[in-house]
């Protein structure tokens, strides 16, 4: 899906962690304000099962239709906060070269936005990978909002 070069879009990696809803919420609230649109990055990650072709190609269509299923639910979200449809992407790897991938593939992306986990487990690997191993790498700035902001503070910042 191509987007149009003029607009601010807002990159949101969408993963079954608590705190994504808030980089969402956070990304749409901001295409809203500024005129921008929201982009949804959805990663297959590879499976266990590679050696049982057929087993392994039903999974992975049953996961391509679990995440057109959840970007189409979190398309709706945005939809009612920014008022504009966002793009979505689905790519099949592992999620950080693929998300580095689409950000060099895509030259309309503009920010990527990540929410920290709020657990004792830190911040979240992708996070941490971004600010650790990519800081230097990526073309574009990275918003990383707290994992446990309200609706209410995400207004207020945004």
């Amino acid at each position: 899906m191509s987007l149009e070069p003029h607009q601010r879009i807002f990159l949101v990696v969408v993963d079954d962690t608590e705190e994504m809803s808030v980089a969402l919420h956070y990304a749409a609230r901001r295409a809203r304000n500024s005129g921008g649109r929201v982009a949804l990055l959805y990663v297959i990650e590879p499976g266990e099962l590679q050696q049982w072709g057929a087993i392994e190609e039903l999974m992975k269509q049953e996961q391509r239709e679990e995440a057109e299923q959840l970007l189409n639910r979190l398309a709706k979200d945005v939809v009612d906060i920014a008022g504009t449809m966002p793009a979505l992407y689905i790519r099949e790897g592992n999620r950080q070269p693929e998300l580095f991938q689409l950000i060099q593939e895509e030259p309309s992306i503009s920010i990527l936005v990540l929410a920290a986990g709020t657990g004792r487990a830190g911040p979240g690997p992708l996070v941490s990978y971004i600010v650790g191993q990519m800081s230097g790498s990526l073309r574009i700035p990275v918003t990383i909002v707290p994992g446990g902001l309200s609706d209410a503070q995400l207004d207020a910042i945004t």
